[in-house]
């Protein structure tokens, strides 16, 4: 069977800062703890810099090469990636797998935020389902294009027998996490994902189980 591998990018600069950071550009932060060694033969990631750094990371483990390719909404086909050796594994790049856009909140402090708008609201903003940030996307948005892009790309990739790493930002990792374990609207307000965080999944080309 097929491994799919789900990552969160690691701990950013604003991250430490306690920011809003949704699609602003920030570096990680130095990475202090050990990079497990991960088996897979095709990656996706968003071109956000910390999902595109915590990719190099993991390829320091490896003993192949990235190879990166930006997907754009018109490209249908992979191109000359089938044509790679095995000295490469592809990485293609979306901004379908980008994090939630927070709009007007982006850069603000959270402690800050909540104490204006209150912590409830401020809650459901960041992990409800259906409730969008002022000028932002709610994850309902998330899940609508980074689960297609998912379905259309990675799937397909696992029913074809391949390992997949996806490696991505809090929410739209919650989003394809929600397709993957079937995770209702209500429930999906209580999973949390910390940085660096990991998780992997066996299909058998109908369903996902955790490993």
């Amino acid at each position: 069977m097929a491994k799919l591998i789900i990552l969160r990018h690691f701990k950013s600069q604003w991250n430490e800062e306690n920011r809003f950071t949704g699609w602003v550009d920030v570096p990680l932060l130095r990475i202090d703890f050990e990079i497990p060694m991960l088996e897979f033969d095709i990656a996706y990631t968003s071109p956000l810099i910390r999902n595109m750094h915590t990719v190099l990371k993991v390829f320091e483990r490896q003993e192949k090469y990235p190879v990166f390719r930006h997907l754009s909404g018109k490209m249908e086909k992979y191109g000359n990636f089938t044509e790679l050796n095995k000295n490469y594994i592809p990485v293609y790049v979306s901004e379908a797998l980008n994090e939630r856009y927070y709009g007007k909140l982006q850069g603000l402090d959270k402690k800050e935020t909540m104490e204006k708008y209150g912590k409830d609201r401020v809650h459901l903003w960041r992990r409800g389902y259906k409730a969008a940030p002022p000028g932002g996307e709610s994850l309902a948005e998330v899940v609508k294009r980074a689960a297609s892009f998912y379905k259309k790309y990675a799937e397909k990739d696992l029913k074809q027998g391949r390992n997949v790493l996806l490696v991505a930002s809090h929410n739209s990792a919650r989003a394809v996490i929600k397709y993957v374990e079937r995770i209702s609207d209500k429930d999906i307000i209580n999973l949390e994902m910390p940085f660096g965080g990991l998780l992997q999944y066996e299909f058998d080309g109908r369903d996902y189980q955790p490993l």
